[in-house]
């Protein structure tokens, strides 16, 4: 394949008329779900990092990076969707509205007899197995973690630590999807995946929803911080939860003046940016082995709830080499001068390698020019991980692998 950036602009995006629903993500829900992760004595607020040297450098107004790696100590973002889509599955096997519901409740013995023993499954490359597998734990329950071929030897580790059952298939990402959800249905686990398919709707809403809490955080942050609101968001997409959430969130808040939104994905797996380029409305998939550094996005089929969302809202769909990860997470781990470090892994780092490489390079005027990134610009980016894979980060930021 090239190994250049590819962009695409959405005409979709600004056009009225009848759109995809986002009160799903409005404040009031999204004030509901961070109630419930607030329950959780691990939750904190995680960092929003002003880059202002970086900002000076590039000639835009603010740089902000919203720093995933603090998360409940998990490394990731991925944590909060599944959480909140194992509270919200609970508390509809004991017919309980989630709101007012705390995590520790789950915990108690009462709670835990009604239930009986559950067995959560889902499939992922590392960070949302993780995040299933803790939440299991807590609770006292069990996971099993399918992880598609060429998943790091080191997030399975970082799984099975929980106590759950770990295993790497010889599958791409949505194979292995379809091999969770084969032995669910053998076995009756409970299925706890990012992406929804027919009659599979629910707990995909609800993981966007705890992931959009991202998005309100950061919000109050910038505010906070004497920002009233962004002028552009650089967002990455897997199966699209993620940008999906983010997303709704904005355009649920913010309506016809949101932010212009870029969706960034790796050239191997770059299913919204040829979901787009066809400009019919319907989702194309990417099939293969989608061997990307960006493990965390290496997914062929989108979200078909994300898809309708992005069609509808996002602006610019951009498609990435590797490289521009790597550049990204060599930027974010050596900042200039005063500017906060922040270590920022594969799939993490790929919006600032992004945002830097249109704002620096002559060769991307035009797309600079399309997104109207200019001195005002207030540009806020999303490091959605950690070195989840520490050996690859330092191959990648100490050695320059790539």
């Amino acid at each position: 394949m090239e190994e250049r950036i590819k962009w695409v602009n959405n005409q979709n995006a600004r056009k009225k008329g009848i759109k995809a629903g986002v009160d799903s993500f409005s404040e009031n829900e999204l004030r509901k779900v961070r109630s419930f992760h607030k329950s959780f004595p691990q939750y904190e607020v995680t960092p929003l990092r002003n880059l202002s040297n970086l900002a000076g450098m590039t000639g835009v107004s603010g740089i902000y990076v919203k720093d995933e790696s603090y998360r409940f100590g998990l490394n990731s973002f991925k944590v909060l969707g599944a959480s909140y889509a194992i509270g919200r599955y609970l508390a509809q096997l004991l017919n309980l509205d989630i709101d007012g519901l705390s995590f520790e409740r789950f915990k108690t013995e009462e709670i835990r007899e009604k239930l009986g023993e559950i067995t959560f499954a889902a499939t992922s490359d590392g960070n949302h197995g993780r995040g299933v597998a803790w939440a299991a734990q807590q609770l006292g329950q069990k996971a099993v973690i399918y992880m598609p071929k060429g998943s790091s030897l080191i997030r399975l580790g970082n799984i099975t630590a929980t106590g759950a059952e770990g295993h790497i298939t010889e599958l791409n990402y949505d194979d292995t999807v379809r091999l969770t959800a084969v032995n669910a249905q053998k076995y009756g686990w409970a299925i706890i995946q990012d992406t929804a398919w027919e009659g599979y709707e629910d707990i995909p809403l609800w993981i966007m929803q705890g992931y959009a809490v991202i998005g309100h955080e950061a919000l109050e942050q910038l505010n906070q911080q004497g920002v009233d609101a962004p002028t552009h968001i650089f967002i990455q997409a897997g199966v699209g939860s993620l940008a999906g959430g983010i997303q709704g969130y904005f355009a649920s808040t913010f309506k016809d003046s949101r932010p212009i939104t870029v969706v960034v994905e790796p050239n191997k797996a770059d299913c919204f940016y040829k979901s787009v380029l066809a400009g019919n409305g319907r989702p194309r998939s990417v099939t293969g082995d989608m061997d990307t550094i960006m493990v965390g996005l290496a997914c062929g089929e989108p979200n078909p709830m994300g898809w309708r969302i992005l069609w509808d809202y996002a602006d610019v769909f951009i498609s990435c080499p590797d490289h521009i990860a790597a550049n990204g997470m060599r930027i974010l781990g050596n900042p200039l001068r005063e500017d906060p470090r922040i270590v920022s892994g594969e799939s993490g780092a790929v919006t600032t390698g992004i945002l830097v490489e249109i704002l620096r390079n002559e060769h991307m005027k035009e797309i600079r020019e399309q997104l109207l990134l200019d001195k005002d610009s207030k540009i806020l980016v999303w490091s959605t991980e950690g070195d989840t894979d520490p050996v690859n980060y330092r191959k990648i930021v100490w050695d320059g692998d790539i």
